[in-house]
């Protein structure tokens, strides 16, 4: 299963959910490969692995294949194909590319059967990349913040998506909306839940990932949450959040 990770709204635990549910599904027994397309490669930091080497830039441009861009982790059955800035030339390099849309879908494709989950990071923004990894994908998961503005970034995110599958990506659906960074303590993130569930129902995650200063140490330290510290609540949701992946199928 192709999921790609979008939301064009900056810092709403995007990366960082990637990361630690690829990590939860591996320690769960689950072959993981992480697609970093983020230029800013935050994906293959918090994993410890640099963008010195081969990366996914050099995979798109087909003078590298897929298999030969996958670095392994510290987390048995997680692996990673890192992403640099190079990446960002992607941008302007893929405008006059024939079928420009495609070029991840194509560059990936190898590796479909050699794993049971690929995630894809795409760039806070809903630009060529972005759209190159919704192409890619078999399904989308929302990472939401629990505040008011993220309701406003879900509407327009929504109908991008509704773009991508009439023009470009008949298959790709909704896999789930997940909230991020929620606070119980305030009136605000509740309400944002009670809203998103009441509108989306079963599209929704049960599983809400609270703040937790732990998730924002782990990447420092190059390693996911279960590595790091797994006994912190961050771990515990994380874990919690892989099993109801794997339990929807």
């Amino acid at each position: 299963m192709i999921t790609v990770f979008a939301n064009q709204k900056g810092g709403v635990g995007k990366t960082t959910t990637a990361v630690n549910l690829g990590a939860s599904l591996a320690e769960l027994g689950k072959r993981v490969l992480l697609v970093d397309f983020d230029p800013q490669g935050n994906l293959s930091s918090s994993v410890g692995v640099s963008s010195s080497d081969k990366t996914i830039y050099d995979v798109i441009h087909g003078g590298v294949g897929a298999k030969d861009a996958v670095r392994g982790t510290e987390m048995l059955g997680l692996d990673v194909i890192p992403s640099g800035i190079d990446l960002t030339a992607a941008n302007v390099e893929l405008v006059d590319t024939d079928n420009r849309e495609f070029v991840l879908r194509e560059a990936i494709a190898p590796l479909k059967d050699d794993y049971d989950y690929i995630f894809i990071d795409s760039p806070p923004s809903l630009g060529l990349l972005t759209i190159n990894g919704l192409v890619a994908a078999e399904q989308v998961f929302i990472p939401l913040q629990c505040e008011y503005f993220a309701l406003e970034g879900l509407s327009l995110l929504l109908s991008s998506v509704d773009r991508i599958r009439k023009n470009l990506n008949p298959n790709l659906k909704i896999g789930g909306i997940i909230f991020t960074m929620f606070d119980s303590r305030t009136r605000l993130s509740n309400e944002v839940v009670e809203n998103v569930v009441s509108h989306f129902g079963r599209k929704v995650f049960r599983t809400i990932i609270p703040r937790n200063v732990n998730l924002s140490e782990a990447p420092s330290f190059g390693k996911p949450i279960n590595l790091y510290k797994p006994s912190s609540i961050g771990a515990k949701s994380y874990m919690k959040l892989a099993e109801e992946v794997i339990a929807r199928g």
